[in-house]
């Protein structure tokens, strides 16, 4: 065996390499996500609810003795989220390491910042006296699932959301502007009743809207109740304190919806439907991106190698590859397999509670991210395409027997209206085009002799495949209901 020189330890470069294409060859596209779905995202929305909570129970009274937080002292706590960035993500990081666990860690940098705060906010700050309320009657689920209620809802609302809706009108757009391009159908792939292009893309957009508006009708679920979801803890130590109320009233200002009935987590139902809503317009962008996919393989789409960004083939210089649709159905597929892992894994916990969801749930950002990368990716694809309406009246031309179908039911409709001689119209159509080509002169022909009413006659001999698209330009106006 041939030595080989010793090579480079890539683990151990500064800064480190990225083992996923998403923080790597694409963090470009997906980096928006990071503000809300990365660990650091996390950390800072469970600083967020000990802040808020520290807040809403010196405001309601729910802790009687409590000191009363100034305006001055609000904004000093509110001010430590909202500058939690480089250097208080590598403090954080650094007190984890002592105390193994995320959540009180963020208990004790939270304390830290009390500590610090200078004598002059407001007149005299109390902070440093309010150590035992940070994280009181918390267990880390009560702050784990309204962290994440948050980070996932902005995430959906802020980046998700939008890029998906951009994209759905760029697909509307196109249906509306080929809302009248004759194509021929492919039921089977096999030729069928003509229908329009832009009809066809209109279906989709109806689709992935319909998807869009559950997506964006989701509830985002929230608790905080104690250890097992009785408050055990908040009753025995203040039995005055209305603690329904008050864990309803900090859940709902957070803008979250309150589960009062819970395990010691909140049960994650929420979460899978979510998932799984946004699984379901993934894989109606995957048949959007088969079918383009398609058509750009029968010529009805060419693509402008400038807007597609790539050389094409390494080989074959003629080539330009269809790959934004490609890597869109990858991303697609892999974000689908996470999102339906997390739906099926997240509504179940063993007993009051099991550690299963900590870990799955650090996915949501990947799952979410790979399915961001398809949706610009589709964007990207769709931007470089330009209709060949050539190819689409070679097609049709090339396929008169699809009007048998029309040339059948006319038959029947006549016959029903009381003319005669309209017997066994399928068959008599099944023998002139099945298996065969016909075409325009064979197929008036056959038209001319079976003795149709004159209307219908006139009707049907001035048809073509080009012109037998029934109400497909009309449908794409659908999209504006």
């Amino acid at each position: 065996m041939t030595a080989m020189t010793e090579r480079v330890d890539l683990s151990t470069l500064t800064p480190p390499i990225a083992l996923g294409p998403l923080d790597g060859r694409y963090r470009t596209v997906v980096a928006p996500l990071t503000n809300h779905l990365s660990e650091a995202a996390l950390n800072r929305a469970r600083l967020q609810v000990e802040v808020e909570w520290l807040i809403h129970l010196t405001e309601t009274g729910a802790l009687p003795g409590a000191p009363t937080l100034t305006d001055a002292d609000k904004g000093y706590l509110r001010d430590v989220v909202a500058t939690f960035g480089d250097a208080e993500i590598a403090e954080l990081a650094e007190i984890e390491r002592e105390t193994r666990h995320d959540v009180k860690a963020v208990e004790y940098f939270l304390k830290r910042r009390l500590d610090a705060a200078p004598a002059t906010v407001g007149e005299g700050t109390v902070l440093p006296q309010v150590h035992e309320i940070v994280h009181i009657f918390c267990t880390s689920e009560d702050v784990n699932n309204l962290s994440y209620a948050l980070t996932v809802r902005s995430a959906v609302e802020d980046v998700w959301l939008p890029a998906a809706a951009e994209m759905v009108d760029d697909v509307a757009a196109l249906a509306k502007e080929h809302a009248g391009a004759a194509m021929l159908a492919r039921t089977h792939g096999q030729p069928a009743t003509p229908t329009t292009l832009g009809k066809e893309l209109a279906v989709l957009a109806h689709r992935l809207r319909r998807q869009l508006r559950r997506v964006g009708a989701a509830e985002y679920l929230g608790k905080l109740n104690g250890a097992t979801g009785t408050y055990g803890a908040h009753v025995i130590s203040v039995p005055g304190t209305d603690w329904e109320d008050v864990s309803r009233t900090f859940v709902e200002h957070l803008g979250l919806t309150w589960n009062p009935l819970t395990t010691q987590i909140e049960s994650h139902d929420w979460q899978a439907e979510l998932y799984a809503d946004v699984a379901r317009f993934n894989r109606v962008l995957h048949n959007l991106a088969t079918d383009a996919w398609t058509y750009i393989s029968l010529g009805y789409f060419h693509q402008r190698l400038s807007a597609q960004g790539s050389t094409g083939s390494s080989t074959m210089p003629h080539k330009v590859n269809p790959i934004r649709f490609e890597n869109a159905e990858a991303n697609l597929e892999i974000s689908c397999a996470l999102l339906d892992t997390l739906a099926a894994t997240l509504v179940t916990s063993r007993l009051q509670r099991d550690l299963t969801d900590s870990s799955t749930q650090r996915n949501i950002g990947v799952a979410f991210g790979h399915s961001l990368l398809a949706i610009d990716n589709i964007r990207r694809g769709l931007a470089g395409l330009d209709v060949d309406g050539d190819a689409l009246a070679r097609d049709l031309d090339g396929n008169w027997e699809v009007l048998g179908e029309a040339v059948q039911q006319a038959m029947r409709a006549a016959s029903i209206a009381g003319a005669t001689g309209m017997e066994d119209p399928y068959e008599r159509l099944k023998e002139l085009t099945r298996g065969r080509r016909v075409d325009g002169a064979g197929m008036r022909a056959f038209i001319a002799g079976l003795g149709l009413p004159g209307d219908v006659e006139d009707r049907l001999r001035v048809l073509e495949p080009g012109t037998y698209t029934g109400l497909a330009a009309q449908l794409v106006g659908h999209l504006d209901d």
